[in-house]
């Protein structure tokens, strides 16, 4: 394989500008499963045998090709994503996969890259499994994840030649998706006004569960000198529009939202309703508990993580009893629709743990490891939140 050849520069290498931050080094993160009464054989046998299914299992949708890629299948849509492969590789670096990792990061570069037109830098956000392209337009999630995931890699696994050159990918990426508007072509997946990021380059809404104010705080370290301001104001503005767009007894936040935090009503006759507790929204409460395990001191926090973390797990154990797995407004009131990915629900309600000091913390964590990965169709997005979800909960979804 090309990328296991390579020689690597020094992880400080001058060239590349790159900061192993050492004040990560050192610092210590909760096993809620040990809290829970779990060992850590069986915990990091759990964890092994999570990855192994999802890469390697029965029910993989991970696939490696003979010419030296893999690729995450959505496998209830038959395509390959930018959410996925962004994600396949946050797995891989978090587990020290590093041929896996650059299967992946060499089969999105390859087929997913965009190298002309408006979204010249950035990647379809949708391809067909033998590599074309069925969309010429990004998803700002799956470029956010992709750079945070090879900033990961430059620091764990070291620079190499090329497309392998983490760091140096990971700047230009994020420098494309703050600048874009500057080349006269395009637009910026963040509204450079509010620091917040958009839904997709062509609306100016957002999706809460796309706010990631924990990767942010990195990029202002790690980014180009000239985009670290950017991404310390992004970091802050996120924070608090999260705090706008959960509801305040609930814990719910929407699929979409305004800039202001208000669930998006707008454009169904395009997107469809979005503007409820439903799948995209689930990922929510997951990253702000970990923003909460990895920034837990900032003075911004003054307890709203833990509060809104256990706002929603009171609202899942009580409230929403009878009907425990359904579809809600962000107030609570039950919508009589199918929920789609029930996993999900449970994976990010126990990573909510993360954050909840609350009495249902351990016992969504219990409900959490009595609940296997799912199977069929819907497989793919219900087992990556898992996957997120047993790597927080057990310590080991970390700064590289």
């Amino acid at each position: 394989m090309e990328s296991e050849n390579r020689n690597h520069k020094s992880l400080h290498s001058e060239e590349y500008g790159i900061e192993r931050q050492d004040d990560f080094k050192q610092k210590c993160y909760r096993n809620v499963f040990k809290e829970c009464g779990f060992t850590e054989a069986e915990i990091d046998k759990r964890v092994q045998d999570t990855f192994h299914e999802i890469f390697y299992g029965e029910n993989c949708f991970y696939h490696s090709t003979d010419d030296g890629m893999g690729y995450m299948e959505d496998t209830g849509n038959h395509d390959v994503r930018t959410e996925g492969m962004s994600y396949g590789m946050m797995f891989c670096v978090q587990m020290n996969k590093k041929q896996e990792f650059d299967r992946l990061w060499k089969w999105a570069r390859t087929f997913m890259y965009m190298e002309e037109g408006i979204n010249k830098g950035y990647f379809a956000w949708s391809v067909a499994t033998d590599g074309s392209k069925n969309a010429y337009g990004p998803a700002p999630d799956g470029e956010e994840y992709f750079a945070m995931a090879l900033f990961f890699a430059s620091h764990r696994f070291g620079d190499g030649e090329g497309i392998f050159c983490y760091s140096k990918e990971a700047k230009e990426l994020l420098h494309t998706c703050i600048h874009k508007e500057e080349t006269g072509a395009g637009r910026n997946m963040w509204d450079k006004k509010n620091h917040l990021i958009r839904f997709i380059t062509e609306c100016d809404f957002t999706d809460p569960s796309y706010h990631l104010p924990h990767f942010y705080e990195l990029f202002a370290r790690w980014s180009r000198e000239e985009d670290r301001e950017f991404w310390k104001k992004a970091a802050v503005a996120s924070r608090e529009f999260l705090k706008k767009a959960c509801h305040p007894i609930t814990g719910l936040s929407a699929e979409y939202s305004t800039f202001e935090g208000i669930p998006y009503t707008g454009d169904q006759e395009i997107f469809g309703r979005h503007d409820w507790y439903y799948s995209d929204a689930y990922r929510t409460i997951a990253n702000i508990a970990l923003d909460h395990e990895w920034f837990h001191d900032d003075a911004f926090h003054e307890n709203w993580c833990e509060k809104t973390t256990e706002n929603l797990q009171y609202f899942f154990c009580n409230k929403a009893q009878e009907q425990r797995i359904g579809v809600y407004e962000i107030n609570g009131a039950l919508i009589e629709e199918s929920v789609l990915h029930p996993v999900a629900i449970l994976a990010t309600n126990a990573q909510a743990s993360l954050a909840s000091r609350g009495p249902y913390a351990k016992r969504c964590v219990k409900e959490f490891w009595n609940t296997p990965l799912r199977t069929g169709d819907r497989r793919y997005y219900d087992n990556c939140l898992y996957m997120f979800a047993m790597l927080a909960l057990n310590g080991k979804y970390r700064i590289w």
